[in-house]
């Protein structure tokens, strides 16, 4: 479908470029192929006949199928460029609207956290209603989400258009930003080749829970990295990675 129906309307270069933060992966992999055998039966009085599809997984993984799965992640800090608001919408991000789900998707979905920081219910509302509200775990802590499924005829209205849309009831004070449960923190430090260092500090602030934690890191073009100084310091104690 290209840019012609479905997500991939939204991604429009001249704002995805131009957000705080845009990261675009590509993740390929094999995986055993599903294998479907035929048996059929012809009983010697020839009035009956019986046919059998098996599906059966190839335990040897002689039949192997490529998997392609790309991922797109954008950041957008309107709380800094809207006046501390931090109301949003499809249109304010993108610059553009939903208008048709791509014929070819076996499934298209939009969600958005609407999960309270506190006890309390949160005084935010989004629009249009939901086709559905789901919810997970997600490391250790309850998250709601509301979920916008594009394949469901009643989601666009008479204009072929779909602006989600978040806004707060009240003003948000800037000081009860939620901090994420796991967070990290990257700085150069040093100079030259000789004393210069990366150090990237991750923090978990689950009070009993231990996740697993898979880094990818970006090196500047102007530093080169020696792997034999690597060092994992982890409460103080030299920790080795997996």
């Amino acid at each position: 479908c290209s840019l012609q129906a479905g997500l991939a309307v939204l991604l429009k270069a001249e704002r995805l470029f131009h957000s705080s933060y845009h990261s675009q992966a590509v993740h390929i992999r094999p995986i055993c192929r599903v294998i479907s055998h035929w048996f059929a039966q012809l009983p010697c009085d020839g009035f009956t006949v019986a046919a059998c599809l098996f599906i059966v997984q190839d335990a040897s993984c002689l039949a192997v199928s490529w998997e392609l799965r790309q991922t797109l992640t954008v950041v957008f800090d309107f709380f800094s460029s809207s006046q501390g608001k931090k109301d949003w919408s499809l249109f304010k991000m993108f610059s553009r609207t939903l208008t048709d789900t791509c014929p070819l998707a076996s499934q298209s979905k939009v969600y958005v956290d609407i999960s309270p920081k506190n006890k309390e219910k949160e005084l935010l509302e989004v629009s249009p209603p939901p086709t559905s509200v789901h919810e997970a775990v997600v490391q250790g802590d309850k998250k709601t989400y509301a979920v916008y499924d594009l394949l469901s005829p009643s989601l666009f209205n008479t204009s072929r258009s779909l602006n989600v849309q978040l806004k707060w009831k009240r003003p948000q004070d800037s000081s009860e930003m939620p901090i994420p449960t796991l967070h990290a923190q990257r700085y150069v430090g040093g100079y030259g080749l000789q004393t210069g260092e990366i150090c990237t500090l991750i923090y978990n602030t689950h009070p009993y829970r231990a996740f697993p934690v898979i880094l990818l890191e970006t090196v500047p073009w102007y530093l080169r990295l020696y792997v034999h100084t690597l060092t994992i310091i982890t409460k103080g104690k030299e920790n080795k990675p997996s």
